[in-house]
């Protein structure tokens, strides 16, 4: 839903006297001295060239969404595909390089439709609060994590979840302080879209109950004192005060990223909220020639792109590793925070309606000034509200912008039945996460009602529609697991199977549909899909092998898929030794 993770906490330049937020004196020079060899290790790993890759079960869709099976696949000396092969095609003797897939399946190289590169790093490299169930597990976890790190100056992290927690309400200071006292403390929710401070944390930023909430933004209050809690816009009051990594920390945060999400069959993703510092990054890893992720980037805020980019988008870099080609603009909060814009009060709050960040004027400013300069424009919009205001604004727009625009809609999550047919209409792409659907449900049915459900998450409703999707993770706000992704999109259940049966199961999706979404949906929705999101011949071979095959596995199986090894433009970026291993030893004993 929803800004990166600590997005506000780190967006501005640290004074010199300002410790670093999370690396210790005593593991700098040891993570100064890992993040050196993990960039020459890399950077060192030859690009493979004339290669074949044999005895795998070959899947790809082309541009019509239509499944091609193959058995083998040839790549060039430039990373891309060439040729897919069956078993009745000879296969030539002269190559560079063989790689026997051992009987495993062959997807193109996954992307995330929609996530956070450098939260996701500093998520990895901070407190992580989102595997707690209970207000008493948070404290106990922040607690044991200030008493390990008795060097920090601040305590920093996200991933707190009242909801989940099943609290009944928002945390506040006072929960914080039980757990620590002598430090400040700054935790944002795992949506991005509040932060949870500490009493000595609100006296540095100087919050009291004089302090107003700043436009789009609320702080939380009882009996007119801030609570803690301080929603959307309201987090920078506390959040600028907390200090900002420095330019190797950085580094290290997209190391960890990039490693992680490679991991999980991750090989491009749609950065969204993209600022000068994350951009910097990810040049100095392109210039390093470590940068293996593809990241197009959506930077935040037309003050960015304007930074960033300059009078027009990039041009593609490093090998079509990274560009800038639009702007993520904000309109909304998000359900949890209750800051999502409804067209009616919430359900269990009467007197709230939401955030409207921008007015109609401004939003439609916006998108005229990004398009003006050839800027693809996307909006963040979760509730009713919202979703109609921006497809209003694109309705207007398209009378003047008749080109190619792809106008993106970030999350599409509450959308008027009235208002779905117009996502076809006019083309627009709803880029959306199948996850958010399955851990929001019963904070939906709550923060709504059952009456206003009906173009809740509406994946197969906006299909039919003619509306394109692009699905992602909004990582770090949810696990960048696309399996889990495409299980949630194919049953609309959870991880434990629960509703049985899919929640509004009229909204499911079909497999064909599922891995389009993670793949040449994602991809038309950066216009990249001339590059990657298929291994049609011409593509980059861009590529994971996995245990399962997606189309035709349990979903059970599909959740729990293994990721053996993935690879980036004829390149490998990341094998799982274990899960090689095990295949050795299995076809050593059939030997």
């Amino acid at each position: 839903m929803k800004k990166p993770a600590l997005s506000m906490a780190f967006g501005r330049k640290a004074p010199s006297s300002f410790q670093a937020p999370f690396v210790s004196n005593k593991t700098w020079l040891f993570l100064k001295l890992c993040a050196i060899a993990l960039f020459a290790s890399t950077a060192a790993s030859p690009a493979c060239a004339d290669g074949l890759v044999e005895n795998v079960n070959g899947i790809t869709l082309d541009e019509d969404g239509k499944v091609i099976r193959f058995n083998a696949m040839l790549v060039g000396s430039d990373g891309k595909v060439t040729e897919l092969l069956t078993k009745k095609d000879k296969l030539p003797k002269q190559l560079d390089f063989r790689l026997d897939g051992r009987g495993a399946t062959l997807l193109p190289g996954l992307i995330d439709a929609h996530g956070h590169v450098m939260g996701l790093g500093f998520q990895l490299l901070t407190l992580d609060l989102s595997a707690t169930n209970s207000l008493s597990e948070a404290q106990a976890a922040i607690k044991a994590y200030a008493a390990k790190y008795p060097e920090r100056r601040w305590i920093i992290g996200r991933g707190w979840n009242q909801e989940k927690w099943g609290l009944g309400r928002f945390p506040t200071a006072q929960d914080l302080d039980a757990a620590v006292s002598d430090r400040p403390v700054w935790l944002e929710r795992v949506d991005g879209h509040a932060g949870w401070a500490n009493s000595r944390a609100m006296d540095i930023a100087g919050v009291n109950a004089t302090t107003k909430s700043p436009p789009g933004g609320r702080i939380e209050l009882i009996s007119g004192k801030p609570t803690g809690i301080f929603v959307d816009a309201a987090a920078v009051l506390v959040g600028k005060f907390v200090p900002a990594p420095k330019p190797l920390e950085r580094d290290i945060a997209l190391g960890e990223a990039q490693k992680k999400l490679h991991s999980l069959g991750i090989t491009a993703i749609a950065d969204m909220g993209t600022t000068m510092d994350d951009w910097q990054s990810y040049r100095r890893a392109g210039d390093a020639g470590w940068l293996t992720l593809r990241i197009f980037a959506y930077a935040g805020g037309i003050d960015n792109m304007v930074a960033i980019a300059g009078p027009r988008p990039s041009p593609w870099l490093y090998n079509d590793k990274l560009r800038l080609g639009g702007v993520k603009l904000y309109l909304d909060g998000a359900l949890g925070s209750r800051g999502a814009w409804l067209k009616k009060p919430y359900a269990d709050a009467p007197g709230q309606t939401g955030l409207q960040f921008l007015a109609s004027a401004e939003i439609r400013n916006l998108m005229v000034r990004a398009s003006m300069d050839g800027f693809q424009t996307a909006v963040h919009a979760i509730g009713d509200a919202a979703n109609a205001e921006v497809i209003s604004a694109i309705e207007e727009l398209s009378e003047t912008y008749k080109g190619d625009q792809r106008w993106r809609i970030e999350h599409v999550q509450i959308v008027d039945p009235a208002d779905l047919q117009k996502l076809g209409k006019y083309g627009i792409i709803s880029s959306m996460q199948p996850v958010h659907q399955t851990s929001d449900r019963l904070m939906a049915e709550a923060r709504l009602g059952p009456e206003r459900l009906n173009g809740a998450y509406a994946w197969q409703s906006i299909a039919r529609a003619g509306g394109k999707l692009a699905f992602g993770s909004d990582v770090p706000v949810e696990s960048a697991d696309p399996f889990a992704g495409l299980a949630a999109a194919i049953t609309r259940e959870d991880a434990e199977g629960q509703p049985f049966g899919g929640w509004r199961p009229e909204e499911r999706v079909s497999r064909e549909q599922a891995l389009a979404g993670f793949t040449t949906g994602a991809a038309y929705a950066a216009f990249a899909e001339g590059k990657f999101g298929s291994l049609t011949p011409g593509h980059y071979a861009d590529f994971i092998l996995i245990d399962v095959d997606p189309l035709l596995a349990s979903l059970r199986e599909l959740r729990h898929a293994t990721v053996k090894e993935t690879w980036v433009g004829g390149r490998p970026v990341y094998k799982n030794a274990a899960a090689n291993a095990a295949d050795e030893k299995m076809n050593g004993e059939k030997r």
